[in-house]
């Protein structure tokens, strides 16, 4: 992600969400980015990078990933979600961001859950925010913080 404002403010619910993430009883978070595919199919570059996102993401994680296609979730019920994956033990909880072609069959079929932040098409750079942001408000909601009000 190129400097901005979007950059700034990815970089501060980032940032928050690091320092609430270890008071909830996660080790951290971490960003991980992969390049786009380089093939020429959609269908190939979608393959492609889902091997990316598979080799990037802990054996056993909870998979989530964010596509328009994917259900719509309020900020509780990805809270929820969120504790399940805690309560579950889960190594790692990881969170996709779909690129222009979407996610791969395989890959969709490893994920736990399949969310959408509407039925809007975002850029990624919004999207990276909103996930921050959204990731931020959950565990908020888990540690009975005052930053969400319904």
């Amino acid at each position: 992600m190129k400097s901005g404002p979007e950059r700034e403010l990815f970089d501060r619910y980032f940032k928050r969400l690091g320092d609430l993430a270890r008071s909830q009883g996660f080790s951290g978070v971490e960003l991980r980015e992969i390049d786009e595919g380089r093939a020429r199919r959609p269908e190939d570059r979608r393959a492609e990078e889902a091997r990316a996102i598979l080799a990037v993401v802990p054996k056993g994680a909870w998979l989530t990933l964010l596509d328009e296609r994917g259900a719509a979730v309020g900020s509780a019920q990805w809270a929820a979600e969120i504790a399940k994956a805690r309560e579950a033990a889960a190594p790692a909880y990881a969170v996709a961001i779909g690129g222009p072609d979407g996610f791969d069959p395989a890959l969709r079929a490893e994920a736990r859950a399949i969310i959408a932040f509407g039925a809007m098409t975002w850029p990624h750079q919004l999207a990276r925010v909103m996930a921050a942001e959204q990731l931020y408000r959950a565990l908020s909601i888990l540690g009975g913080r005052p930053y969400h009000r319904p």
